[in-house]
């Protein structure tokens, strides 16, 4: 039990290995951001897709929506980073002087191709909640169905599709941290390195949970205060 104790709480390697994982945290945090903001677009279409009458989108989207959603991220992580980008010529260039890009670009596509996945839901989700009346309506004034979806529906599913969107961002924050096995200097690569440098098994990785709980906890309070202030316009 001493021994369990003495690894939970042998922090000495900090000193040593602090900018390890603020450098890790930057990353982490810059990783997610774009991956997301990566994924809304092509989830866009995807769930467009899902929503069209013509069988063949629908069935390509679906298609593509259970591939990515039924495979693990370090297998696609993989699969991108040895097929596409191996016949890739990516710029040498370091951002913020540590996240090597030609490993940064590779992580955040094959992250954002996962998150799309799950995006196209939660935005197929935001439409599908719009009230059928409201298409209906706007028909009836003249609008097509595609201006109906851009002026309409969109707009009003954005309220419903935000506060998931931002829980996504959240989950991405955890999920980047396969981009640790390309070599990107990321917060659970910073951790590895700790360890095999120092030798304690136990603590560095304690400290990587705190730091992610120090993200993802106020994250996760903050998007419950984001929809509580969207639903206040609600009718009960």
């Amino acid at each position: 039990m001493s021994v369990l104790w003495k690894n939970m709480t042998n922090f000495s390697f900090l000193p040593k290995y602090l900018s390890y994982f603020k450098n890790g945290t930057i990353c982490t945090l810059v990783i997610a951001v774009l991956s997301v903001f990566a994924a809304v677009l092509p989830a866009l279409m995807l769930a467009l897709m899902r929503l069209s009458k013509n069988k063949v989108l629908k069935n390509l989207s679906g298609a593509y929506i259970a591939l990515f959603r039924s495979t693990p991220v370090l297998v696609q992580l993989y699969i991108v980073y040895f097929g596409p980008f191996a016949v890739i010529n990516l710029p040498s260039y370091k951002l913020f002087g540590f996240i090597d890009v030609s490993m940064l670009i590779p992580g955040i596509v094959a992250l954002a191709l996962n998150s799309s996945a799950y995006v196209a839901e939660i935005i197929r989700g935001g439409i599908l909640a719009v009230d059928q009346g409201q298409t209906e309506a706007a028909r009836s004034l003249g609008l097509t169905q595609a201006q109906t979806m851009r002026y309409v529906v969109l707009p009003q599913a954005v309220k419903n599709i935000i506060p998931t969107l931002a829980n996504e961002l959240v989950t991405m924050v955890k999920e980047s941290s396969v981009i640790g096995y390309l070599g990107c200097q990321d917060l659970m690569w910073g951790t590895r390195t700790t360890v095999g440098a120092t030798f304690i098994p136990l603590a560095p990785y304690i400290f990587a949970a705190a730091i992610y709980f120090a993200i993802n906890y106020p994250a996760g309070k903050a998007i419950e205060c984001l929809e509580r202030r969207m639903r206040r316009g609600d009718v009960r």
